[in-house]
């Protein structure tokens, strides 16, 4: 009887223990409109933050690691969706305030974040030395300057940002041809997957630790070789961001545009007006001269900048005596030749015919 009793006492602990926990909540904003630009590693989606920066009022691009946690651990259950609400709401007003207030920008010189990539980098530098603190609010109001952010493959699990954010939000997904992935995310699998390097969100499987995104197939992660990872990652990605695009469009259709890398670097000027309506802000002349640095428009999609970023991710510039195909069917054959099994090649083959069918590719 006393050890059923102890039981009861402990539950009803318990209980009044949860009734206890408070609501966490945010009420009021600073940041009136952020857009996020989001996509899978070597999708292309920095070729886009710089042109998006060169907008009227819009802010250079800044990484949005902490709402990435936040989503993913939510995405687990391991944080409770008041939590992640209200801390989203935080992160994002306290990226704007800082901002503003000339703290935590990038002067790095040579990160395609920096400051002196960014279109109009004096403001950056005149901030150092205005007035901050209890002015800041005012600032915004008068300003009204567009929160830019990037994020990483995040779309399939984004759901808590769009209900944080509401109407204040445009959420931009790149997409690129499957194989422009491959090699950046296989060199990704080799050298940056385990490291403390990566700081990323991982689950524990068995003795170990594996990428959060290997989660429900651990045991094919763990068997796979580098290439093979990055296909079926590929995949997996592909399904669950295909499944949370179609649920959010039923209510915030308005708010995500998705933009094929192929169709924009060949012709940007539909897509970077509609991202300027969007975001209720306007082309500058600036955003030509960074549309120029990009080298979009242009003739062959894999005709990219040479950046040290891009050739340490595998980037290779463009074989003049190939085709556009013909620059596919080698990243292809780099799949075989890295030592994919023919289950891995017939997975990314449907990636492809998948891809090409939906956007005309």
């Amino acid at each position: 009887i006393l050890f059923l009793n102890n039981d009861l006492m402990t539950d009803i602990e318990q209980i009044q223990k949860v009734s206890n926990e408070p609501t966490i909540i945010r009420k009021g904003h600073l940041a009136e409109k952020i857009i996020i630009v989001d996509g899978y590693p070597g999708c292309g989606k920095t070729l886009f933050s710089p042109i998006i920066a060169s907008m009227e009022r819009v802010e250079l691009l800044n990484y949005a690691f902490e709402i990435e946690f936040l989503c993913r651990l939510f995405h687990f259950n391991k944080i409770d969706e008041d939590a992640t609400i209200s801390l989203i709401k935080m992160f994002i007003d306290h990226k704007l305030y800082q901002t503003m207030m000339g703290r935590e920008t990038n002067f790095r010189y040579s990160d395609i974040s920096s400051v002196f990539n960014d279109s109009n980098p004096w403001r950056y530098f005149k901030r150092i030395f205005q007035e901050g603190d209890v002015i800041v609010p005012d600032r915004i109001k008068k300003e009204r300057p567009i929160l830019n952010l990037t994020t990483h493959d995040l779309l399939s699990m984004s759901t808590p940002i769009f209900n944080a954010l509401g109407d204040r939000l445009t959420f931009v997904e790149v997409v690129r041809h499957p194989l422009y992935s491959l090699i950046q995310q296989t060199l990704n699998m080799e050298n940056l997957t385990s490291s403390p390097r990566d700081i990323q969100i991982y689950i524990k499987h068995k003795d170990s630790q594996i990428p959060y995104y290997a989660h429900n197939w651990e045991n094919l992660f763990v068997s796979s070789n580098a290439i093979e990872k990055s296909i079926y990652t590929l995949q997996k990605s592909y399904e669950l961001t295909k499944k949370n695009r179609l649920r959010l469009m039923k209510k915030y259709n308005k708010q995500i545009l998705t933009i094929p890398f192929e169709q924009f670097v060949l012709n940007p000027f539909p897509f970077v007006e509609k991202i300027a309506n969007l975001i209720g802000s306007e082309i500058t002349p600036k955003t030509k001269k960074i549309m120029k640095k990009q080298n979009v428009p242009r003739k062959k999609i894999s005709d990219g900048i040479p950046l040290e970023i891009y050739k340490r991710c595998g980037w290779e510039p463009p074989e003049k005596t190939l085709s556009e195909n013909g620059e596919l069917r080698k990243r292809r054959d780099f799949a075989i030749d890295s030592g994919a099994s023919n289950q891995a090649i017939d997975t990314l083959d449907i990636l492809i015919e998948d891809y090409e069918n939906f956007f005309k590719i």
